[in-house]
C-alpha cells in the first residue's frame, strides 16, 4: 500500500515538473527529441547493421523533430520493453512514446498518459506452423501459445478462449524477440501478438513459408504515440504533426511533388503549407511546419509504404489503414 502510494506521488510530482516546464521549451533547449522506441520489430522500429533506426514508428518520432527543427535527425531513440516503456514516458526519460502501443482506457486514467492519436489500426492474431493443418483460431483448442507478458495481448488471450470455451495453454516470455525463438523451436504450437507483428516476425523466421498467419483478428488495437499528461501544447503539437501527414495524402501532397504544390492555389494547401494564415503558432512551430514535415519524412501513405506496405518487405496492405475517400479509417481534422 505505501509502495503505491509512494509511486502515485512520483508520478504527480513528475507530471508537474513537465508540465511546468513545458515539454516543447525543454525538446528545443536541449537541441533534440527523446523518442521511446521499439527495441526491434521490423516495420516499426529496428536499428541497422550502422545503428541507423528505420520504422513506421521511427518515422513518426522524425517528423515531430522535422516540425521542431526543421531537421529529422534530431532524434534520440531510446529501445524500450513492454515493460519497461510506460516507466520511461512517466519519469520523463523520454518526451513521446511512439512504439506500437495499444489505446486502452486504463493506460490514460489509471497510468497519467494521453495518447495523441491513432496511427495504425491493429488487431491481435495467431501464427501456425503449417505442418499443423490448421486454418482457423477456432481450432486451438488445447494448443500451447507463445505470448509476451505484461502486454494487452496477454489479456486478449485469455479472454478469446474463455469466451469460446477452449482450454489453452499459455507459455509467456518478458519480450517478443524471446516468444518468437520458443515458437520457432516448437516450444508452442501457435504465436500470437498484432497481426502487423506477426508479419513482422514471421519475415525473421529461418523458412517463413513453413508458417501460416490464420484470418481471425481477435480484438482492436488502436496503435498510436502517447505523452504525458499536464502540457496541452505538446499533446496538440504531437496530435497534429500526426494529422498533419494525414492530411497531406488526402490532399495530393508528398516529399516528391512538393515544390510544384507550393504553387497551388487551393486555399486548403495554401493552409497546408504555411503560405496562409499561420496556424503553427498556436502549437510554437513556425507556420512552415508541414511543409519541414513533408520535405524531410512525406505523408501518410509514403510512410506506411516505405514501411509497411508494397515498398517493404513485410507487403501488409493498407485495408483499414487507408484514407476514409479510399474505404479506410485515417481521417483528420482540416488545418484551418
Amino acid at each position: 500500500m505505501l509502495k503505491s502510494l509512494i509511486v502515485a506521488v512520483l508520478i504527480g510530482f513528475s507530471l508537474m515538473a513537465g508540465a511546468s516546464a513545458g515539454t516543447l521549451d525543454v525538446v528545443k533547449g536541449r537541441g533534440f527529441l527523446n523518442c521511446g522506441s521499439n527495441p526491434g520489430l521490423a516495420g516499426f522500429g529496428l536499428p541497422d547493421d550502422k545503428g541507423e533506426w528505420h520504422g513506421f514508428d521511427i518515422d513518426f518520432c522524425r517528423a515531430v523533430a522535422a516540425a521542431i527543427f526543421d531537421d529529422p535527425t534530431k532524434v534520440k531513440f531510446l529501445p524500450l520493453s513492454s515493460k519497461d516503456r510506460f516507466t520511461a514516458l512517466q519519469s520523463g526519460e523520454i518526451d513521446l512514446l511512439s512504439r506500437n502501443t495499444s489505446w486502452t482506457l486504463s493506460r490514460e486514467v489509471g497510468q497519467g498518459f494521453l495518447f495523441t492519436g491513432i496511427t495504425y489500426y491493429d488487431g491481435q492474431g495467431f501464427m501456425v506452423h503449417r505442418k499443423l493443418n490448421v486454418s482457423s483460431a477456432l481450432e486451438l483448442s488445447g494448443a500451447s501459445i507463445c505470448v509476451q507478458q505484461g502486454t494487452t495481448t496477454e489479456l486478449n488471450l485469455a479472454d478469446f478462449f474463455r469466451s469460446n470455451n477452449l482450454p489453452y495453454e499459455p507459455v509467456t516470455f518478458a519480450t517478443g524477440d524471446e516468444a518468437l525463438k520458443a515458437y520457432e523451436t516448437g516450444r508452442c504450437d501457435a504465436l500470437t501478438t498484432d497481426a502487423s507483428g506477426l508479419y513482422a516476425q514471421r519475415a525473421k523466421l529461418t523458412n517463413p513459408a513453413d508458417h501460416v498467419v490464420l484470418p481471425e483478428i481477435i480484438s482492436k488495437e488502436p496503435l498510436g504515440p502517447l505523452v504525458r499528461q499536464g502540457d496541452d501544447q505538446w499533446f496538440n503539437l504531437v496530435r497534429w504533426v500526426n494529422f498533419a501527414m494525414v492530411n497531406a495524402e488526402e490532399d495530393g501532397v508528398n516529399s516528391k511533388n512538393l515544390e510544384e504544390k507550393t504553387k497551388s492555389e487551393s486555399p486548403e494547401i495554401k493552409r497546408l503549407l504555411g503560405f496562409e494564415g499561420n496556424f503553427g503558432e498556436g502549437l510554437g512551430l513556425t507556420r512552415d511546419w508541414i511543409y519541414r514535415i513533408i520535405k524531410h519524412v512525406g505523408n501518410y501513405g509514403e510512410v506506411f509504404d516505405r514501411n509497411l506496405g508494397d515498398g517493404s518487405k513485410l507487403k501488409i496492405k493498407r485495408g483499414i489503414n487507408s484514407l476514409w475517400t479510399k474505404g479506410g479509417l485515417h481521417y483528420a481534422p482540416p488545418v484551418r
